[in-house]
């Protein structure tokens, strides 16, 4: 589904200000907190100043006392302050995290509704770790005006001392913010680009994960191998760039920050040396000399998580900002309806026309696997309707009319290479948990041998891509989550390559009571299925060149037999 905040064109910098539009509350807390904390920080040094000053020549007792009790506050406050002020501050930057991942991850489901040229790889790379490092800027901001709080403060504090020590931190700070943000204009640009290659050499690995025994069947594997070598070096050398860049920067940073430290300390023992300062000024001007470092290290950090953060939202800007191939539509299909399919040319389709009546059990044998691939895209809703030509429409109504998410609900379409996913035998069957047809879709798709074969039963842990599965189990376990979801129509594609020729014919049995009255359209060679079709249509060289049940076109077309008979 569209969202406002999806409509329009979002550049980089529009998702950082909505960011920090949506989180103002909480940084302004944060920042009050974090304030309060440098702020107690920078008191501490100065309090040991007055306390040298003043309680230790007066030798008085109640002196001392009342200013352990100011150190204790001073300490508990920063204490206090921290804790809260970082809660409240994660606590923000996970949420807002969470939201961009949801909306990147929502813009990277709907591959109809976005022009998005990237691969899944890319789109997951952007999704976690750009998302994390853009709502970084909600901690960024409030930590930059805290350490200006530290500085300025202590600023203020060696000015009243002596001018000269006040005026030594703000050109020092200025100085130092200076030569930092020039550097970390590069580390921004040197992260975008190491971004761009992880995600390239993650999205490299997805296709040769999904791929890999088609490539060991021929051989290429060994190539595919040095592809990937390829990229995901080039990805390393980049994230090694990128390390040398933010450690030049670091070691800038810390030695910019020491030499100011050394020049203030330095400057306030020769004045105490001269008699310009007092000893209790000097202590203090020491203290917050030492002290300084952490603010103006963390002040100087900022501009490079800036930076990070501007170059990772402009990565997500990449997938939120695609523009719309095609505007859904919002009409919603009527229930139980029929399915036509009329003069559609796409790919390899060539003027294609046929109609599944409402509660008809259809068969197409595709001579070209390449045929049944489009129309099985077509009907997903994966191209969009503008992209072809000819009109699919599904009650009567056309599917170009139709918003994509009510389509989806009515109109199932079990892809070939279903994904497994981690979890259980259940929770892969109906992953919503609402389905009342999990046992007749186990039985169905005879995944009972699977179910039987574990103590556990459905509740059976599942791996990644059903690592701890068979191809042929895979297979019907795909098949049972589609007939458990139980849609007016079902689309299915060769669903039982897998599996052997006894239960193929179950299966295909099976499929057919269970769907008998819904609408149920099967692209396969298989004869089991095709057998149990009401009817069946040819699909050879993109159009429609006949249509009969499987047996009269066994006993008349010999291209027939010859292509499905095994």
């Amino acid at each position: 589904m569209t969202t406002p905040d999806t409509q329009r064109p979002r550049p980089g910098s529009d998702i950082l200000r909505t960011a920090l539009r949506r989180n103002v509350g909480a940084m302004v807390w944060g920042t009050v907190l974090m304030g309060l904390y440098q702020a107690g920080e920078t008191a501490f040094p100065i309090a040991l100043g007055l306390i040298v000053e003043h309680t230790l020549q007066s030798r008085s007792l109640g002196s001392l006392a009342l200013s352990i009790a100011g150190l204790a506050v001073i300490i508990t406050t920063v204490s206090l302050s921290w804790r809260f002020g970082m809660r409240v501050l994660q606590k923000a930057n996970t949420t807002e995290a969470h939201r961009w991942r949801v909306r990147v991850a929502e813009c990277g489901l709907q591959p109809v509704a976005r022009d998005v040229d990237l691969k899944s790889g890319e789109v997951l790379t952007i999704a976690t770790e750009d998302a994390d490092q853009t709502a970084d800027i909600i901690e960024v901001v409030p930590l930059l005006i805290s350490s200006l709080v530290a500085v300025l403060v202590a600023a203020v504090a060696l000015g009243l001392a002596d001018i000269r020590l006040g005026l030594l931190v703000i050109v020092g700070t200025v100085a130092i913010l200076s030569i930092l943000s020039v550097m970390s204009k590069r580390i921004g640009a040197s992260t975008q680009e190491q971004q761009a290659r992880v995600a390239r050499a993650g999205a490299k690995v997805a296709d040769l994960i999904i791929g890999l025994r088609p490539l060991h069947g021929f051989g290429g594997n060994h190539a595919a191998f040095r592809s990937y070598r390829k990229v995901s070096t080039e990805a390393k050398h980049q994230s090694i760039t990128v390390a040398k860049v933010n450690g030049v920067y670091a070691g800038t940073a810390l030695a910019l920050n020491a030499v100011l430290a050394v020049a203030v300390t330095l400057t306030a023992g020769w004045l105490a040396f001269d008699g310009q300062i007092t000893i209790g000024e000097l202590v203090m001007a020491v203290g917050l000399a030492q002290f300084i470092m952490e603010p103006l290290k963390l002040f100087s950090e900022m501009p490079k998580y800036v930076m990070i953060a501007r170059a990772s939202a402009q990565r997500m800007a990449l997938v939120l900002s695609a523009p719309q191939v095609a505007t859904p539509g919002t009409q919603l299909p009527a229930a139980g309806g029929d399915l036509e399919i009329d003069c559609v040319r796409y790919g390899s389709l060539r003027k294609v026309k046929f109609r599944v009546s409402a509660g008809e059990f259809v068969a197409i044998a595709a001579y070209q696997p390449r045929a049944a691939a489009d129309l099985a895209s077509i009907l997903a809703m994966n191209v969009p309707p503008d992209a072809y030509e000819g009109v699919v429409r599904v009650s009567g109504q056309e599917l170009a009319d139709l918003s994509i998410e009510a389509v989806r609900e009515h109109l199932l379409v079990n892809p070939y290479d279903g994904e497994i996913f981690v979890g259980t035998l259940r929770t892969n069957i109906d992953p919503s948990g609402t389905s009342r047809m999990v046992p007749e879709a186990v039985e169905a798709s005879m995944l009972t041998d699977v179910v039987a074969l574990h103590r556990e039963g459905l509740d059976y842990g599942v791996r990644d891509r059903g690592a701890n599965l068979s191809g042929g189990q895979r297979q019907r376990l795909s098949l049972a989550r589609a007939l458990a979801a139980d849609s007016d129509v079902l689309v299915l594609r060769d669903p039982t390559t897998a599996v052997d020729a006894v239960t193929e014919q179950l299966i295909a049995r099976n499929i057919a009571k269970l769907r008998r009255g819904r609408t149920t359209l099967v692209l396969t060679s298989s004869p089991a299925l095709l057998d149990a079709a009401d009817r069946v249509l040819v699909l050879n060289e993109g159009v429609i060149t006949a249509e009969d049940t499987h047996r009269n076109l066994l006993a008349k077309d010999e291209a027939y037999c010859s292509a499905v008979a095994r």
